[in-house]
């Protein structure tokens, strides 16, 4: 496969995740007005999956830093299976929620009131404060991450260490927010 083809598929991947992703956070394709038992604990999922990933992450440096290539890859490849896993479980948990879960939004009508925003208060700002670089950089690191597991896995060493310069910190700091935003979240879900 040339370089050329790999950037067109990683891009066409990306802007297809991200498009679908805005669509379904949006409301723009409804999804079923009952959804099924096992929604509600998807959220939690997609924590143990961000969490599983970023101690994968960190032993992955471990090994790579020991030179033991083998062990990096295979934990790699891990990696990136449980957060495709993880992409696929966010995906569908938006897809069958029809309403957002609000930070503060202690009675569960989706709307914020004054009350509710005083009784957040500077918790509300520091849970905006982590979601939005999430939600920012989880988008952006994705053709990296794509990138770098191309490079590596076809032994292209030094564009792989250029890549991982960028995707890695990015993705050990997606990883680790997403656990922090859903403990904070976690309160005002109302399935």
């Amino acid at each position: 496969m040339t370089d050329k083809f790999i950037f067109r598929f990683v891009a066409g991947v990306t802007i297809f995740v991200i498009v679908v992703v805005i669509v379904l956070n949006r409301h723009l394709i409804p999804g079923s007005a009952t959804p099924p038992a096992f929604t509600p604990y998807l959220p939690l999922l997609n924590a143990v999956l961000n969490g599983m990933c970023s101690v994968l992450l960190l032993t992955s440096l471990y090994f790579i830093k020991q030179g033991n290539i083998t062990v990096h890859k295979r934990l790699n490849i891990l990696t990136f299976c449980l957060s495709s896993l993880f992409l696929v479980s966010y995906i569908l948990f938006h897809y069958l929620m029809q309403h957002d879960t609000v930070y503060g939004d202690t009675n569960g009508d989706g709307l914020l009131s004054a009350d509710e925003r005083a009784t957040a208060g500077s918790m509300r700002t520091i849970y905006l404060s982590l979601l939005v670089p999430h939600i920012i950089l989880a988008a952006g690191v994705l053709p990296l991450i794509l990138l770098s597991f191309y490079s590596g896995l076809q032994l292209q060493v030094a564009k792989h260490k250029k890549l991982v310069r960028w995707a890695f910190p990015i993705w050990l700091f997606v990883t680790l927010t997403g656990v922090v935003v859903y403990l904070m979240i976690k309160p005002y879900y109302h399935f």
